[in-house]
């Protein structure tokens, strides 16, 4: 397939779906390469961004998704009369660096880290479609584990969880502490910061 159309047939699949794609699945759709794909959604991505174009093309893992510019997001919510989601509040930003950072882990495993019941707040970001559950430890009671989403993912402006900023390591609790505060930090910088 020739690279103007494997562009346009991503493009309307993408557009159509609304959802992220799986780039295995697009290659096998239309008959080509992993790597192909790859570069013609860099080549579509290239054109959105030179052009300034309202969408743009997210790579999450090895996932595709069009979504709206940033920079448009006031305009969206104004013609869809929808209202902007509350920020998160300093629990929930330290709920989600534990998760983020050291994902997969137990609700017990982030109320040790803080120091306080985090039931509902993992509640909160699990209903937001921060975070969900996947799967469970095999331990005594079988405790959820929780992950972050492909949302987070896209909310924050990542590809995938190695683009999160590195932290400092820690050897003690008061360490950990530190380094979560740390995290939320480096949370805040990235592009989801108001959410």
């Amino acid at each position: 397939m020739e690279n103007l159309d494997s562009e346009c047939a991503i493009e309307a699949i993408l557009f159509v779906s609304g959802e992220p794609v799986k780039i295995s699945r697009l290659a096998a759709v239309l008959g080509t390469g992993e790597t192909e794909i790859d570069e013609a959604a860099e080549r579509l991505r290239g054109k959105y961004s030179f052009e300034r174009r309202g969408i743009r093309l997210l790579k999450l893992d090895d996932t595709l998704q069009l979504c709206s510019s940033p920079e448009f997001a006031d305009c969206i919510r104004l013609a869809l009369e929808t209202r902007k989601p509350p920020q998160l509040s300093q629990p929930a930003l330290e709920v989600l660096s534990i998760i983020a950072y050291f994902q997969p882990v137990t609700k017990a495993y982030i109320e040790q880290v803080r120091g306080v019941d985090s039931a509902y707040t993992v509640s909160l970001l699990a209903e937001r479609g921060l975070v969900e559950p996947c799967g469970r430890l095999a331990a005594p009671g079988r405790p959820m584990l929780y992950r972050t989403t492909h949302t987070f993912l896209r909310t924050f402006g990542l590809e995938s969880l190695r683009e999160l900023p590195q932290l400092p390591k820690f050897d003690t609790v008061d360490d950990g502490r530190e380094g979560i505060q740390n995290a939320i930090m480096e949370l805040k910088k990235l592009d989801g910061a108001d959410i």
